[in-house]
């Protein structure tokens, strides 16, 4: 099982004192918008994403089916399957995806210490 692209989504009271501390740090702009409160910055394979004001806690996030570059992979764990396999293995999950769905989906569980777990598959 792959989970994906993996980087840490922060929930940041000033964005923009944010972003320049992480620019400070060698991290650059990958994507997103300021004028929406969210950035994610990149410094090689280290993905870093700035939200102000969109959650509370800081969250770990898996991105199945994309690289560290948001390339698509040709062959990857679907967010279903990784499901189905922590379901099997009794984890509790917060929020679930659609089985009987296809592309893009996500699902939600916590750790033993609380901390949010994003699956977030983009294709």
């Amino acid at each position: 099982m792959t989970l994906g692209a993996f980087s840490v989504s922060l929930s940041v009271k000033d964005i923009k004192v944010s972003k320049e501390f992480y620019e400070n740090l060698g991290f650059s702009v990958f994507a997103g918008e300021m004028e929406r409160n969210y950035l994610i910055m990149k410094n090689g394979n280290a993905l870093i994403g700035l939200f102000q004001g969109m959650f509370e806690q800081n969250i770990l996030t898996f991105n199945p089916g994309w690289d560290e570059s948001a390339n698509k992979l040709e062959t990857f764990t679907d967010v279903r399957d990784i499901q189905k396999h922590l379901k099997n293995k009794e984890l509790k999950l917060e929020r679930e995806a659609d089985s009987t769905s296809v592309g893009p989906a996500s699902m939600v569980l916590y750790d033993p210490d609380g901390n949010t777990i994003l699956i977030d598959q983009h294709v």
